[in-house]
């Protein structure tokens, strides 16, 4: 019974210490940058890390596109957005990343009816799901979290060139670290093959953001467009809730314990904000930010070779067309 006491304080002591850790680490974007005049699109923005990140645009003055699959939940996102800024101009477009007609559909919206492009936050993302294949045949983890972002930002880049200076913020995450997909195992990137596991398939997907943004910045090269990569943290969001195949208590356990010892979500979207705003990160594009501090990117995602193929599966996954690829300059 006392060996069982002090493995229960024990544990308590390391989680309060975490926490500690947790908060005293995180760095607030303190940049006093205005958005007024520009726009503004995070996808996932009804909420998580989505949310707070579209609310600190809102108060700059920025017009705010929620680009959310859920309806409902992003049009009452909305609402308290314009009631807490009084910034009226934050409005809601439907966007399913688990959809490409979805994603084309959204896309062709707002090329024929914003005048202009200046932020966009490839934030949406799935933890895991059960439902295997999408209708694209494309993994859902994978799709959700890479592909989608990356077929958006291949129909959004001529807006946001004519928008120039502008800016692209990949939400990614440290579990890019683990991840098995390498030259090797390319032709099961949209399996889980070596990842065995949905955790595996996610940081595959991770390192996947990763491997873009330092491709898309050598092609931007010049372009007056930035594209930096922002990882959150341990943060409290509704990541789990969203998966079909977690049982409840598991999620019960995950938000009471996210809740308590984690990044609040505002907390963990410091970094995109960082990327999206700060001056100071104007002239960097293919970086790394955590914390609202450029860090080096993991050697996994440096791999130019690696990030050349990851994008060649991408646009056939995407089923982009010619015209809308986006070259590789140094190759012509």
């Amino acid at each position: 019974m006392g060996f069982i006491l002090c493995a229960l304080l024990f544990i308590v002591i390391i989680l309060v210490v975490f926490k500690l850790y947790m908060k005293l680490t995180v760095k607030w974007n303190g940049s006093y940058v205005c958005l007024v005049g520009k726009t503004a699109i995070v996808t996932g923005s009804n909420t998580g890390l989505g949310y707070p990140t579209a609310l600190d645009f809102a108060k700059r003055g920025a017009r705010v596109i929620l680009a959310c699959r859920n309806k409902e939940k992003a049009e009452k996102a909305v609402r308290k957005i314009i009631a807490e800024t009084g910034n009226e101009n934050v409005v809601f477009k439907q966007l399913d990343c688990a959809s490409l007609q979805s994603v084309r559909n959204f896309a062709k919206d707002i090329n024929a009816n914003e005048d202009r492009l200046d932020i966009l936050v490839n934030n949406a993302g799935i933890l895991n799901t059960n439902e295997g294949m999408s209708s694209d045949g494309i993994h859902m983890v994978l799709q959700v979290n890479h592909v989608a972002g990356f077929l958006l930002t291949h129909l959004l880049i001529d807006k946001l060139k004519k928008s120039a200076p502008s800016r692209i913020v990949v939400v990614a995450s440290d579990m890019a670290k683990s991840a098995t997909l390498n030259l090797k195992t390319l032709s099961e990137m949209n399996t889980l093959g070596p990842a065995k596991t949905f955790m595996g398939m996610y940081s595959n997907s991770k390192l996947c953001n990763m491997l873009f943004t330092t491709e898309l910045a050598k092609r931007l090269d010049g372009t007056g467009v930035i594209i930096n990569v922002a990882h959150p943290g341990a943060t409290h969001t509704d990541v789990l809730n969203n998966t079909t195949n977690a049982s409840q208590w598991m999620k019960n356990f995950y938000n009471v314990g996210t809740s308590i010892f984690f990044k609040t979500p505002e907390e963990g979207a410091q970094a995109q904000i960082y990327s999206a705003v700060a001056n100071e990160v104007a002239n960097m594009s293919g970086e790394y930010f955590i914390n609202c501090k450029r860090v080096d990117i993991y050697e996994n995602a440096k791999d130019p070779e690696l990030a050349r193929k990851v994008w060649e599966i991408t646009e056939v996954l995407a089923k982009l067309d010619a015209s809308e690829k986006i070259p590789n300059v140094l190759l012509q």
